[in-house]
């Protein structure tokens, strides 16, 4: 695990899709529906349907900001981020907003199952409560080159590995999101490998960058961004940061993502932000800040190499970009 070192870098790297996906009408990404238990599949995912009630934790937000995560650039106006949305499970398009509302997110639960001491499902409510929520100001890079900077609020993914209490064998994590075509519309797309996977190792999900968002903005998670739990990994392009997730298995096999499975000429396990590696349609040496006519160069790892680079070593011959 990396030190924790005091730096004041850049924005978060949230969800977003690649852009290869946006173009070719490519499937929504993961969605969220209640999952209370391995049977219970079926019943939560017919549950989903007009929209949440008020979110029974608000009373935690805001959450106390962590100095150690700030940004070089004034944070991305919350109109501009709630209206620019990359959720395939309800459209193609970014503007899903209005689309994501159909997702109720309550009652919501998450699976922990595969190589784990005890398997078990785990009620979004009490499990937000029991962790110490923080704000941290994120940079988020879309492998189609626009970026954000984004508040988000949640806690360290390692916090949530601790309480799985996984078996040592296991060596990745396969996260997956919900599957109710009746609420999400796009996942009635039969040429989209439904449901959203994704994955990470290990030593990925235990570094300390690695956060599992609950909120945005000082409130919590709004529908279009993956409520009400997601993955935030601001090094790696932002459709490795799962939405809306109702599952996370601890397995000793490299799981296929979605876009992987999808276009794994386009797309791999890695996709780890980098400017010298253009994706096969474009190039990846600048950035588009959303809400300005401003572009900037993009940065190795988006900025957070000093953190992360050393989970790559000895990797140098894998696509690790893509």
């Amino acid at each position: 695990m990396l030190i924790k070192r005091p730096r004041g870098w850049e924005l978060p790297e949230r969800e977003a899709t690649p852009e290869a996906v946006f173009l070719n009408r490519r499937a929504l990404m993961k969605g969220a529906a209640g999952l209370i238990g391995v049977g219970a599949l079926p019943r939560l995912a017919a549950a989903q349907g007009s929209g949440s009630e008020a979110d029974p934790t608000a009373d935690l937000y805001p959450a106390p900001q962590d100095p150690r995560f700030t940004l070089d650039r004034p944070v991305t106006e919350e109109s501009v981020a709630s209206n620019y949305n990359n959720f395939y499970e309800f459209g193609s398009s970014k503007r899903v907003a209005a689309a994501a509302q159909r997702l109720e997110t309550r009652p919501w639960s998450v699976v922990i199952d595969g190589m784990v001491e005890e398997e078990r499902t785990l009620d979004i409510d009490p499990l937000i409560r029991s962790m110490a929520l923080e704000e941290r100001l994120y940079r988020l890079r879309c492998v189609e080159a626009w970026a954000m900077a984004v508040p988000w609020t949640g806690f360290p993914l390692a916090d949530l590995v601790a309480m799985a209490r996984p078996l040592s064998s296991a060596r990745f994590l396969r996260f997956e999101t919900f599957m109710n075509p009746d609420v999400a519309s796009g996942q009635r797309q039969s040429w989209y490998p439904w449901p959203y996977v994704e994955g990470v190792t290990m030593e990925e999900a235990t570094n300390e960058l690695a956060f599992m968002v609950t909120g945005i903005y000082g409130k919590p998670l709004d529908e279009q961004f993956g409520a009400p739990i997601r993955l935030a990994l601001p090094w790696k392009y932002g459709f490795k940061s799962i939405k809306s997730i109702v599952r996370i298995t601890f397995t000793d096999e490299r799981p296929v993502s979605f876009w992987e499975e999808l276009a794994p000429q386009e797309y791999g396990f890695w996709a780890n932000v980098n400017p010298d590696v253009p994706h096969p349609r474009w190039s990846q040496a600048e950035e588009r800040m959303l809400g300005t006519d401003e572009e900037r160069p993009t940065v190795i790892y988006n900025g957070y190499g000093e953190w992360v680079a050393s989970l790559y070593e000895g990797k140098e011959g894998e696509k690790l970009f893509m």
